[in-house]
């Protein structure tokens, strides 16, 4: 068991909430030149090459610790749920705006901290129900103006892009929490590095590395950030959960919705042209919020008790 440090952990967590802010907004812009497939599978290349590359040079990978019979399960489940959130997430992209998956994948952080609750043996707090029901209430609000469109069934592609993310979620939540249990006995960058490495051999069967050919300055310079955005995120995430209670982590990520929005908001009044922005009246903004505050919620509801601590932070 680590100890509790809100001084690192804090800004590191909140380091991964502002670039996972950025990246549906970043591969968004890549969507229409190449596929969601092969913009993840370049991600996976670069952050194989260099994290794989500093962290063997270092003396700092091994890679053997995952293969033994006590972890084996856990990093199985690890790497096939965060390759699921990655692919799910990037062709969930192709249907929906980058603020509409960032509010679903908030459900994210929720599973997680549900997953830690039934396999650690806690129970929900009062304020921990009720920031679930604000999430829950705050889904339909924010897709209030689109909702008699996906009642009717008018809204296909759209409905069929909400999927993609709620599974690219349950991935999400299942990495982290197999994450959590490795942390254990490995250290962070193991589990990361055969993440990439695997996902740069899966994935490249269903990528086409050539047609990055037809890419302009500003489509490279958005390849180039997503990579970067794969190592700084994960790698402040993983070091998070290492130095601060799980619980604490998934409160602060909490703001990942809202800076999404904030952002698309800006640079579709600034340059309409570059992405879809998610039409936003009032009810929206308030579904937004209700959804960011019950995530947090339900992730701090139980205040500082110790055992909780505790139990979210082995």
């Amino acid at each position: 068991m680590h100890q509790s440090n809100w001084k690192i952990g804090l800004p590191l967590a909140l380091i991964t909430a502002f670039m996972w802010g950025l990246l549906p907004i970043a591969l968004k812009g890549l969507l229409d030149t190449i596929s969601a497939t092969t913009a993840t599978w370049y991600r996976f290349v670069g952050a194989a090459l260099l994290a794989g590359g500093y962290y063997g040079w270092s003396r700092r990978l091994n890679l053997r610790q995952l293969f033994g019979s006590a972890l084996l399960p856990f990093t199985l489940l690890a790497v096939g749920g965060l390759l699921t959130n990655y692919l799910t997430y990037a062709t969930g992209l192709n249907y929906i705006t980058a603020g509409a998956s960032q509010i679903v994948i908030q459900l994210a952080p929720l599973m997680l901290l549900v997953s830690s609750v039934l396999w650690l043996g806690e129970n929900f707090s009062p304020r921990q129900w009720l920031g679930v029901i604000m999430v829950a209430a705050g889904l339909p609000l924010f897709f209030n103006q689109r909702l008699p469109q996906l009642l009717s069934g008018a809204g296909g592609d759209y409905l069929l892009g909400l999927g993609f993310i709620v599974v690219a979620a349950i991935g999400w939540a299942v990495y982290g929490y197999n994450q959590k249990k490795i942390l254990r006995h490995a250290a962070s960058q193991n589990l990361l590095v055969l993440i990439y490495i695997t996902g740069t051999l899966c994935f490249l069967p269903m990528a086409d590395p050539l047609s990055v050919s037809r890419l302009n300055g500003l489509g490279w310079a958005l390849l180039v950030f997503l990579t970067a955005n794969t190592l700084i995120a994960y790698g402040a995430f993983s070091k998070a959960l290492a130095n601060w209670e799980a619980s604490r982590v998934s409160a602060t990520l909490a703001l990942v919705p809202l800076i999404t929005l904030a952002l698309a908001a800006l640079i579709g009044a600034l340059w309409p042209g570059y992405i879809e922005v998610e039409p936003l009246n009032w009810i929206s903004w308030l579904g937004a919020a209700a959804v960011a505050c019950g995530s947090l919620l339900a992730a701090v509801g139980k205040g500082q008790r110790r055992h909780s601590d505790q139990g979210t932070s082995d």
